[in-house]
């Protein structure tokens, strides 16, 4: 939905619009094509996904990016007045939302159904003497 956007945005600016907006950078590399990078300038990497194998410290890290992801909306809307920008960016707002949810009711479960004596003392499914003396 992103990439449509932006790909609306920009498929009809002249050369004077890309010059003026500090678009120019990024059209020499790029032309108007979606390419996933930062604000910042840093290009996407896969190193952005984190995971360890651990149940607990996976669906933290999980609802940790859902609620980076709606920041990241939260300040889009207030850079955009386009209705046709803002709308389906309240939409997949209001998605990292209920991922956060989900992943935290999922957490809860996972929770209830461990042994709170080790949530974080080792994992059971690699530690074989897991919580033996």
């Amino acid at each position: 939905m992103i990439s449509a956007i932006l790909y609306q945005l920009t498929r009809n600016l002249s050369i004077d619009e890309i010059k003026a907006s500090g678009f120019d950078t990024y059209f020499v590399d790029h032309t108007t094509g979606i390419y996933p990078i930062a604000a910042s300038g840093a290009p996407f990497t896969g190193t952005y996904f984190q995971s360890k194998g651990d149940i607990i410290t996976d669906l933290h890290e999980n609802m940790a990016a859902e609620q980076k992801a709606r920041t990241t909306y939260d300040n889009l809307l207030r850079l955009a007045d386009d209705p046709d920008v803002r709308d389906p960016l309240r939409f997949l707002r209001q998605r990292e939302i209920v991922h956060f949810q989900r992943f935290g009711e999922a957490l809860r479960i996972t929770q209830d159904n461990l042994n709170s004596k080790n949530f974080y003392a080792c994992n059971p499914s690699f530690d074989k003497n897991c919580g033996k003396k």
